[in-house]
């Protein structure tokens, strides 16, 4: 199992940005994917997006409907970091955002979380209006 730490939650304002991250500088194989979700405390996890990398295919990236063209996943390489960027968040957004880590997930068939083997405890993200 890999652990997995997010980081960079806090306090935003309506309109603002935040940047997630979730360290993975124990995964030396290339084929993997990494998945955000989000969680608020009574309500069911939602699947945010997915990247996955795999080696002579390139990256596979999906989001779900409510995050396009407001939040980005990136992996910066040189750190073995994966991102998410949350532009223009809204007060529906605030929730625990936490990473996960698999080998064997499909990014869209997986948005739910299925076929991953490693969680984080996640970073709270909180909008003000």
């Amino acid at each position: 199992q890999v652990q997995l730490v997010e980081s960079g939650g806090g306090l935003v304002q309506v309109g603002g940005s935040l940047r997630l991250s979730c360290p993975t500088p124990t995964i030396h194989k290339s084929d993997y994917a990494v998945g955000w979700f989000r969680q608020v405390p009574g309500k069911e996890r939602e699947g945010v997006g997915c990247v996955k990398q795999a080696e002579g295919i390139g990256q596979d990236l999906y989001y779900a409907v409510f995050s396009r063209g407001r939040f980005t996943i990136r992996i910066d390489h040189g750190e073995s970091t994966p991102h998410l960027l949350l532009n223009d968040v809204r007060p529906e957004d605030t929730a625990n955002y936490y990473c996960a880590v698999g080998w064997s997930v499909a990014c869209e068939a997986d948005l739910k979380g299925d076929n991953y083997l490693s969680w984080g405890q996640g970073t709270q993200v909180t909008v003000s209006s």
